[in-house]
């Protein structure tokens, strides 16, 4: 068969093939075996030096002409497939108006913050005011200028995270460090009194730290609200009066409040607060252990100490304070067993909130 036959019949097969490709893929690989660099038109081209000279010319003429044919079959079979391919992807993602939105979900407040702020307007709805402080706090502040001496067993490395400085200073690692991480919103009490002559009606909301072990009742990390009031002619019943109010407006108006002895280094008489458990109403069960009381929160009137630290004279002025965990708060008011439950992200739990 002459050379010239042997290009046409390439052309041939190289039309058919085209025609018969069902996607721009398999078209593209006519293409290269055709008249790509290695394809078989282009072979015929680069061996023209090895067709006798007679030849050439009507080989070459050709060549070029089989090549510009197949050339512009591959162009307008590629321009029908890549419509076609373009329609068959605008059916598959077209939308359909006639089926209803997918509604954005809209995020709520987290459970935590929720009862931090409840607990604020209560407070604030009779007249006290809202104040924050650092989270690294130091030992004077944290302990000391609320009367907790030095032997104190919270003061221990055991009980409380002090800080390492950069260098990494050995006495902050055997807890001889003067910064830590508050163990209570106390010390922005103790900043306060400082800072501003009585009277002084203030909450002190706040992440605080200590090195327990979470459990059911206790967390590494929790929120606290801590309470203040200095001024003059404050009494026990001034306190005791406050917090029954506080439970009610919390819990509801049936809930009692209870106050046990207690002791706290920074007051002076101090006291345990319970209220009447929520779910068997007082008549006891396994949630109170069968008292009837659950404890929600510490409290007791300021000791003279703690005004002497802050230079207020205790002969004229009293007052008394309180601190409570918002975890606790919030698992008290809704029957929750488990403090953890609060932190593990569950949406299934926390949406019910």
């Amino acid at each position: 068969m002459a050379i010239v036959d042997e290009v046409r019949q390439v052309g041939a097969e190289a039309l058919a093939q085209i025609e018969a490709a069902g996607d721009t893929a398999a078209l593209d690989a006519v293409r290269v075996a055709v008249v790509g660099k290695s394809g078989t038109l282009t072979g015929y081209l680069r061996s023209m030096g090895q067709v006798p000279a007679e030849e050439r010319a009507e080989v070459g003429k050709t060549v070029n002409a089989v090549r510009e044919e197949v050339e512009a079959a591959l162009e307008a079979r590629k321009a029908t497939l890549a419509g076609a391919e373009l329609a068959a992807k605008i059916e598959a993602d077209a939308l359909d108006i006639t089926l209803p939105g997918r509604a954005q979900q809209v995020g709520t407040r987290h459970l935590i913050s929720r009862i931090t702020d409840e607990i604020a307007e209560i407070f604030l709805g009779i007249g006290y005011t809202v104040v924050s402080g650092t989270e690294i706090e130091t030992d004077y502040y944290n302990f000391e200028a609320l009367n907790t001496p030095a032997d104190h067993p919270a003061r221990g490395l055991q009980d409380t995270f002090y800080v390492v400085d950069r260098s990494g200073d050995v006495a902050a690692v055997k807890g001889e460090s003067d910064v830590l991480l508050r163990t209570q919103t106390s010390g922005v009490q103790a900043h306060v009194m400082e800072e501003q002559k009585p009277p002084i009606y203030i909450i002190a909301p706040g992440k605080v730290y200590r090195r327990d072990v979470a459990d059911p009742s206790h967390l590494p990390q929790f929120n606290q609200v801590e309470g203040l009031v200095v001024d003059k002619g404050i009494t026990f019943g001034d306190l005791k009066g406050t917090l029954e109010y506080f439970v009610k407006q919390m819990f509801g108006e049936d809930r009692k409040t209870r106050l046990r002895p207690h002791f706290f280094p920074f007051t002076e008489p101090s006291a345990e607060a319970d209220i009447s458990c929520g779910i068997c109403g007082g008549e006891g069960c396994r949630f109170c252990k069968g008292t009837g009381w659950v404890e929600v929160l510490g409290c007791g009137m300021v000791d003279p100490n703690v005004f002497a630290y802050a230079g207020i004279d205790p002969e004229v002025y009293s007052g008394f304070a309180f601190g409570m965990g918002v975890e606790r708060i919030a698992c008290l008011k809704y029957n929750v067993p488990d403090l953890r439950m609060l932190l593990e992200g569950d949406m299934r739990f926390l949406k019910q909130f």
